[in-house]
């Protein structure tokens, strides 16, 4: 399947936007889950992947 990059980030701006208002219900969780679906299919995949890594990696490591 091949995703545009506009389409990933359409769909990101939507989600930005339905957090922002504080206005996210079971439609706006279906639409996140289609955005994370397309975005995996992009080659920001792996970055995306990495990122996560990182950040898991680096929460990990905090000693309070």
């Amino acid at each position: 399947m091949i995703v545009t990059a506009s389409a990933v980030v359409l769909l990101g701006l939507l989600i930005w936007f339905l957090v922002r208002i504080r206005y996210l219900r079971l439609p706006d969780v279906l639409l996140s889950g289609t955005f994370g679906f397309l975005l995996a299919a992009t080659g920001a995949a792996p970055l995306v992947q990495s990122v996560l890594t990182g950040v898991s990696t680096f929460l990990g490591q905090l000693h309070f």
